[in-house]
C-alpha cells in the first residue's frame, strides 16, 4: 500500500520527516509538497499559470503550487496508482475551530476526499517562540500513525478527514485523545498600514490568538487543556436546519416550490 505525505509548510518542514518515519511501517510513503510555504492557501488551486514538479528523492517531489495542487498532482499524475492514504502535516500551528476553513493543512486533506481517498490532517499547537526543530513532533507523529492503522482498519465515512491537533508536549506529558466537535476562536484581527519608500501605502493582515469559545466537547478547549482533539470534517458545509427553515421563506414558497 501506498501513503501520501502533504502539507502547507513546504518539503523543508520539519514536520514532514518525523510523520513519514511514523509512517513507513504501514506502507511505502510518498511526499509531495508545496516547494514553499503555502499557509492559510486555503484550498486554492493553480488555475492560471503552470505548475513545476522537482523531484528532490525517491518518492519526494516539489510543487510550485498549492497544498491542494500537490495532492492533485501526486493522485493523478506522479503516483502509479492513488494511494490508499493521505495525511497532510504536521503543520507547525494549530488548526482549530474556524482555522480549517483557511487552512492549507486541511485542505489537502479534504482535496483526497474529493477523490475518494481516507485522509487525516495533522498539526501541532505550538509555542511560536519556540525554535520549529524543538517542538514534539514525535508525540503528533505517533498518533498519526496509530490513527491511520484505525482508519485503515475501519474506513471513514466518504468525503470525510480527520483532523488531528496536539500540544506541544512530549507523549508522557499528554493527558489523552478526545474525539471532538469543530469548535470556535477568536483572533485580535486588524490591518496594519505602512509606507514604502517611495511613500505609497501597503498593508499587512491577520491577527493573534485571543481566546476559543468555551463549548463543551470542541477541539480547541481540549487542547488547550492537554489532550489531542480528533475532528471528523466533511466536505458538505449544507447546515440542515437552516435548510428548513428557508423552505418556509416567502421566496422560495413561489412556483415551482416542492
Amino acid at each position: 500500500m501506498r501513503i501520501l505525505i502533504s502539507n502547507d509548510d513546504g518539503i523543508h518542514a520539519y514536520g514532514l520527516d518525523p510523520l513519514a518515519e511514523a509512517l513507513a511501517p504501514l506502507g511505502e510513503v510518498w511526499i509531495v509538497a508545496p516547494e514553499r510555504e503555502q499557509s492559510t492557501q486555503s484550498h486554492a488551486l493553480t488555475l492560471h499559470k503552470p505548475l513545476r514538479v522537482r523531484e528532490r528523492d525517491a518518492r519526494r517531489f516539489a510543487v510550485s503550487g498549492t497544498p491542494a495542487d500537490c495532492v492533485y498532482m501526486a493522485v493523478l499524475h506522479l503516483m502509479p496508482e492513488p494511494p490508499g492514504l493521505v495525511v497532510s502535516g504536521i503543520n507547525r500551528g494549530g488548526n482549530l475551530g474556524n482555522d480549517v476553513l483557511y487552512s492549507g493543512t486541511v485542505a489537502a486533506a479534504m482535496e483526497a476526499c474529493l477523490f475518494g481517498l481516507p485522509a487525516i490532517a495533522a498539526s501541532l499547537e505550538v509555542d511560536w517562540r519556540v525554535r520549529a526543530r524543538d517542538h514534539h513532533w514525535d508525540t503528533a507523529a505517533s498518533i498519526v500513525a496509530s490513527l491511520a492503522r484505525d482508519v485503515l482498519a475501519h474506513g471513514l465515512p466518504r468525503r470525510t478527514l480527520l483532523n488531528l491537533n496536539v500540544p506541544d508536549v512530549p507523549a508522557s506529558q499528554l493527558k489523552g485523545i478526545r474525539a471532538t466537535r469543530m469548535g470556535i476562536r477568536h483572533y485580535e484581527n486588524e490591518v496594519t498600514e505602512r509606507l514604502d519608500q517611495r511613500g505609497q501605502p501597503y498593508f499587512w493582515i491577520g491577527g493573534t490568538h485571543v481566546e476559543f469559545e468555551a463549548i463543551a466537547g470542541t477541539d480547541g478547549p481540549a487542547v488547550e487543556a492537554g489532550y489531542a482533539s480528533v475532528t471528523p470534517l466533511q466536505a458538505d458545509l449544507t447546515h440542515p436546519g437552516a435548510l428548513e427553515r428557508l423552505r418556509d421563506w416567502e421566496t422560495l414558497r413561489g412556483p415551482g416550490a416542492p
